[in-house]
């Protein structure tokens, strides 16, 4: 029987998004693949979405090769790329909200979120900011610290303008998201 339980395609990445492209998607897909599989994963595993949301979805991911590993070898840079990605796809979900810029270095969070219906002249209108981090294997300490530290750094910038906190972890799977 089935349980309600969606299903989140992360090759729906591939498609892109108003601030993706789909060149990039298809990395970060890339990278979610490698991150879920190095942890022992295999398609249909659930996510458990916690914090400001509940939820719990099925992830569906394409086949690891060998050469996506000997690309995605640096650790560290495969699981941000890849908790973007689980992010990105979460906040399309579960929020009126889609990414519509990429954030520039040094504002103290990753990308900019835009109501899906808004047209471009509305652009930033209703935008709220989006700070993502991932953990690749870590408890539910490291994961509230994480969110801790994050909400710090957001609100250290601007404590006026609304952000999501996306923690992504990857060895449960668990999206941890909160909105400051």
């Amino acid at each position: 029987m089935d349980s309600g339980i969606k299903e989140l395609a992360i090759a729906k990445l591939e498609q892109g998004l108003p601030a993706i492209t789909p060149a990039f998607g298809a990395a970060l897909a890339e990278a979610c693949a490698v991150c879920l599989n190095d942890q022992g994963h295999t398609p249909g595993v659930e996510i458990t979405v916690k914090g400001d949301f509940t939820a719990v979805f099925k992830l569906y991911w394409q086949e690891v090769t060998d050469q996506m590993l000997r690309c995605w070898n640096d650790s560290e840079y495969t699981t941000e790329q890849a908790a973007y990605g689980i992010a990105f796809l979460v906040i399309q979900e579960l929020t009126d909200y889609t990414i519509i810029q990429r954030s520039r270095q040094g504002t103290g969070f990753d990308y900019w979120l835009g109501k899906k219906t808004e047209t471009n002249e509305l652009l930033f209108q209703n935008a709220l900011r989006l700070e993502v981090s991932g953990i690749r294997k870590g408890d539910d300490s490291r994961v509230k610290t994480r969110v801790k530290l994050k909400v710090e750094q957001v609100c250290s910038r601007d404590k006026a303008l609304p952000a999501y906190i996306a923690i992504i972890e990857f060895s449960k799977p668990l999206a941890f998201i909160v909105k400051k």
